[in-house]
């Protein structure tokens, strides 16, 4: 797999549903270089990040290059401390049609949501 974020987080399992979608459990990398400055002494793990992980774990399970066209309902509802909260929970309901990737995703760890989105991807050429 392909990614930006090299050595930010581990897949750590999958399991795809009959209906299609997807539960996706990672483990962050405590040690990474973007927790020494977002923020120092208080790591946090950036909303943009977890946003990638959502786009990078959709390319591995549709086998598509994907291109970020929009995102709505982008709701951070938790701060993910990944010294605290290191496994996270991503459901992944992915509908392809056509060109275009919809994905709707709720991101927890335990019984707490911390991340709601919807975002829809164009298909890259291969």
């Amino acid at each position: 797999m392909q990614t930006i974020l090299t050595n930010f987080y581990t897949l750590e399992s999958y399991e795809k549903a009959e209906n299609g979608s997807f539960t996706a459990f990672i483990r962050l990398n405590k040690d990474h270089d973007i927790f020494k400055g977002h923020f120092p002494g208080n790591p946090v793990t950036p909303g943009v990040c977890m946003m990638q992980i959502v786009k990078e774990l959709t390319e591995e399970f549709t086998g598509s290059k994907l291109f970020l066209k929009t995102a709505s309902n982008v709701k951070f509802m938790a701060i993910i401390n990944p010294f605290e909260t290191p496994d996270l929970k991503l459901q992944l309901d992915i509908n392809g049609d056509g060109e275009d990737v919809k994905v709707k995703n709720t991101t927890s760890f335990g019984e707490t949501i911390a991340l709601k989105m919807s975002v829809s991807y164009k298909k890259l050429p291969s």
